[in-house]
Parts: structure tokens; sequence; C-alpha cells
């Protein structure tokens, strides 16, 4: 990127403006152009609108080629994540690793993390950080679980996956330090996947490492690469979103408290108040496309190889698609109320994307918000004074901790 070109030039907004850390929602309504995507000084077609998202979205016309010219991270790893491909690619891949993330086999976690959580809050009182105690080692456990990872070896991941989870910001977002230690834990991290597959090999055990690097029957086995870019993908992915489900599922309750009180008092509509939550403070904030050929959008036409920035945190508070955005409603999807994308219908929310990159691990976050937010608010639970600070992510959100005190 330009040097003399500004972040808020490229963005439409500067993230690093305190007052955007702790409520982008309001910036984002400034960008609001209703039914059509602005463009930024630098050029990048930014969208707030629910339609216009959902619509890039589930349109294969819009994808993760051309090159983006250097905006958001480009590497060989990156490349081989089906997370940033394109059909063939992406269908193949996806297909070799959504078997083991079907809600029937995520079911069979419930038991597990209903065992993990009450671990986990085994003896919690007086102040804790929910983060710290409950929302990082819930999601890290399963997914390590699932996919075969020693537990000796959990404690290897966090700084990894901090700093890979800095890294899914763009490129000139990033200080140099944080670039080489993106760089470097990508490295750390397929290289110890590159030995744990191996063992795998030599002697399958009943997880999904072993079943990865199994040869199907039609012979479509990933490739190394491909493998090691999966792995860190999934236990990526499979852990750091649900960190900010949780956390920021947590504080938006603790900020309502007539919400609360719905929560505590209706366990039938867990669920729903998970996809609720979700909507109002999402942990994914915005994905990145590009045209592929010359698109219409909004009456905009969109030439080939422009990117368009999808502010999904900013669509799920669209006011076109949801009545009263800004306010936490846990009806909004309870049972009784209709989602779809018709007239007087719900919109679902984007949190999870839509389309092929349809989140594959949504089902598996699901569970885990669920139970560890009900069983958390089963508790006397209140926020402390302490001030809070949100991490230093872009497209991720949540807080770096959730001090609160349990009674």
């Amino acid at each position: 990127m330009d040097p003399a070109i500004g972040t808020a030039e490229v963005l439409g907004f500067d993230p690093f403006d305190p007052a955007f850390r702790a409520d982008p929602y309001t910036r984002y309504r400034k960008l609001d152009a209703a039914d059509r995507p602005i463009r930024t000084p630098a050029g990048l077609w930014v969208s707030t609108s629910h339609a216009l998202c959902e619509q890039v979205l589930r349109d294969p016309r819009f994808g993760h080629r051309p090159e983006n010219g250097g905006l958001w991270r480009d590497s060989p790893m990156r490349r081989r994540s089906f997370l940033t491909m394109d059909p063939p690619d992406h269908t193949r891949l996806r297909r070799l690793v959504s078997k083991a993330f079907t809600p029937r086999l995520i079911e069979r976690l419930r038991p597990r993390a209903e065992e993990l959580v009450a671990e986990l809050l085994d003896g919690a009182r007086g102040e804790i950080d929910v983060i710290e105690t409950l929302a990082y080692p819930l999601p890290v456990i399963l997914i390590s679980e699932l996919l075969g990872v020693p537990p000796e070896d959990r404690e290897l991941f966090k700084g990894w996956s901090d700093a890979l989870a800095r890294g899914l910001d763009p490129d000139f977002l990033l200080p140099a330090g944080d670039l080489a230690r993106r760089d470097e834990a990508r490295e750390e991290f397929a290289a110890y996947f590159r030995e744990l597959a191996a063992r795998r090999r030599a002697e399958p055990r009943d997880d999904l490492l072993s079943a990865l690097v199994a040869v199907p029957d039609d012979g479509a086995a990933l490739t190394e690469d491909e493998l090691l870019a999966t792995c860190v993908l999934l236990l990526v992915a499979g852990h750091e979103t649900t960190v900010n489900l949780i956390g920021n599922g947590a504080l938006a309750l603790l900020r309502h408290p007539e919400q609360l009180d719905r929560f505590r008092t209706r366990p039938g509509e867990t669920a729903a108040a998970i996809e609720e939550l979700l909507r109002y403070d999402p942990p994914v904030q915005l994905t990145l496309r590009a045209a592929l050929e010359d698109r219409d959008l909004g009456g905009t036409t969109i030439a080939k190889g422009e990117m368009v920035l999808l502010l999904t945190g900013a669509a799920n508070r669209d006011p076109d698609a949801f009545t009263d955005p800004d306010r936490l409603d846990l009806a909004r999807y309870a049972e009784g109320t209709r989602w779809a994308a018709g007239p007087n219908e719900t919109p679902r929310h984007l949190s999870f994307g839509h389309g092929i990159h349809f989140c594959l691990g949504a089902p598996l976050a699901r569970l885990e918000g669920q139970i560890a937010l009900r069983r958390l608010f089963e508790r006397d639970v209140a926020l402390t004074a302490t001030p809070l600070t949100y991490r230093d992510n872009l497209v991720l959100r949540g807080v770096s901790a959730l001090p609160v005190t349990i009674h």
C-alpha cells in the first residue's frame, strides 16, 4: 500500500480510535449508504448493508482471486487454506474436512463440553477473568481433543494462536514485529503438525487428524501443504472465534440485566439467545472479497479485480434488516419467530458468513457458547469496576479480559 495513504482512507474508518474499539457499530453507521456500496479514497468498496453483504457472500463470482494487491496478507500457507480458496479447490478440501463437523457429530461432544465447563467453573468464587477461566480453555481443549492433539501440548498453542489471530488483520495495519511473530508462529505451528501427522500415519487413532491423513476412497487426499494449512486453520478458527463469542456474549448479558434475567429463566431458549448474541456483537466483524468478473452490486458496477470489504458486523445491525438493531433482544430468534429473508421475517445474522464459505465450525461454536453461558449464569455473576480493553484486532472483536465477581 502507498505509505502516503492513511488507514482511514483505505477502510473508511480508523480502527485504532479508542472510541471505535469500544463501539465500532456507531462508526459503521456513518458509512451507511443504504442499498449501495461506498468507495473509500484508496479505491476499496465497502458495504454495511445486510442485503448486499449476503449477496456477495452467496455469489461465487465474488471470490478470493485475483491477488489483492498486498492489502491483505498472502502466503503459500494461506493459499492452501480452504478459508481463502475458490472452487474447485475449496469444494474438494471442504468436503474432506466437513464430515467431522456435521451437527450430528458435534452434538455427540455435548457431554464432554458439559463436563469441561463444570470442571472449569468448579470452585470459581470471588473475582475471576471469564476469558482466562472459561472462554479460552473450553474451545481450545475441545478442538485439541477433536484433532487429536496430546493434552501436554495445548499450552504451546496459546502464543502461536494469538500471533495468528492478530495476523488475520491486513498487513498494512500490522507493525513489523507482529508480522514477524505471525510468520514465525505459522512455521512453528506447521512444523508441529507435520510431526504429529507423521505419527498418526504410522499409528492412526480415532481423531480428526488421523482421518485427514488417511487416503479417502476416491484417492483425493490432502497434499502436505493443504493438510498443514487445514490443521492450523481448524485449531485457530476452532477456538479464537469461540473465545470471543463467549466473552462478548457474557459481557452483553451483564450489561443488559433484563435480558440476562430472561436468559436465566428460559433455558429452553438458550439456542435462540446465542443467535441474538452473535448478531449483536459478533466475534468476526468483516471479510473481504474480490470481483472475479464485472458485477453489479446495488446498482454499482464492481469491476473485475476490485475488492469489496463486507462489514458483516455492521450488516448485523442494518436497520433495513432488523427492527431496532442496536437493542439486544433475546426474543428476536426465539421459537415462534421466523428466520428467513422474506417480508416480515427476521433475517439470519451473518456472523458465520454465508454461502460456500459459511463457517464449518458453526455447530461446534454454538454448542460451546450455549453450554458455557448457560452454566456461567447459573451463578450470581457481576461485572467489576475494572475498565475493559479490547484486543488489538480488526477482523476479530473481543475483550482482552472480562473480570467479574461470582458469589
